[in-house]
């Protein structure tokens, strides 16, 4: 039976400020919390109904501490409309960002959907990019719509935050920025140590970053559409870098 303090708690991690002082994050569903105990990740708690327990108990760490829960109780901790059998409590990692990484790594500037992050959090998995440096003001990693939208993704990718123009000053990448001025995507050559930098779902990328790029880019539109899903054109653009070499 949950008590007042673990629902308040957990409850409390829906919130960015509750996790960035803990420390801690959610993890909710079968597919991303078995992905989560393949992982380094450090699990503290997991919640659960009986059935969840009783098929999984063979991949579950002794240390960390169980508490099993009825459907009305688990629904009353998570995010969802429909909770998925399981909600784990887990320690943030700790990831140093090294501006000299060779290889490629994507950049985000101010993206705002949680669902578009955690879409391209997947991609990037896909792709076998494993870092994603983010503007300060992109939306919250650890938020739990990001997290469901990367089905089990967010365990392979690191993500990072900081000053997107001093990142790339100091990594000497070649920057591939997404913009609709830029030179076609499909006769442009990339090199393997690079940047893929996509901007704001309505606004693009912003000027101080337009004046850092070395390689502005398109997708050349054929139809009426006005702009393209900021995932989609991640997706593209890993493709075409990534996709060709294979």
């Amino acid at each position: 039976m949950l008590s007042k303090y673990q629902v308040n708690f957990v409850k409390s991690l829906h919130q960015k400020k509750a996790r960035n002082s803990t420390h801690q994050f959610i993890v909710e569903g079968e597919k991303n919390v078995n992905e989560l105990l393949q992982s380094n990740l450090t699990v503290n708690f997991i919640f659960a109904i009986q059935d969840w327990f009783n098929n999984n108990s063979a991949k579950i760490e002794k240390r960390i501490e169980l508490i099993e829960v009825n459907e009305k109780e688990l629904a009353q901790i998570s995010t969802q409309v429909t909770p998925n059998k399981v909600l784990a409590v887990v320690e943030m990692p700790k990831y140093n960002l090294s501006h000299f990484d060779p290889g490629t790594v994507i950049g985000l500037e101010n993206v705002q959907d949680p669902g578009n992050l955690g879409t391209i959090i997947r991609i990037a998995d896909w792709y076998g990019i494993k870092n994603i440096i983010c503007s300060e003001d992109t939306v919250d990693v650890y938020n739990p719509k990001v997290i469901n939208a990367t089905m089990g993704s967010f365990c392979r990718v690191q993500v990072h935050y900081t000053d997107l123009k001093d990142y790339i000053r100091l990594s000497q990448k070649l920057v591939y920025g997404m913009v609709l001025e830029g030179f076609s995507i499909y006769a442009t050559l990339f090199d393997a140590n690079s940047m893929i930098l996509v901007g704001n779902e309505s606004q693009g990328l912003s000027e101080t970053l337009k004046g850092v790029i070395s390689h502005p880019i398109t997708i050349p539109r054929i139809g009426l559409a006005e702009s393209l899903n900021v995932a989609v054109a991640a997706a593209i653009a890993c493709d075409n870098f990534l996709g060709r070499r294979l």
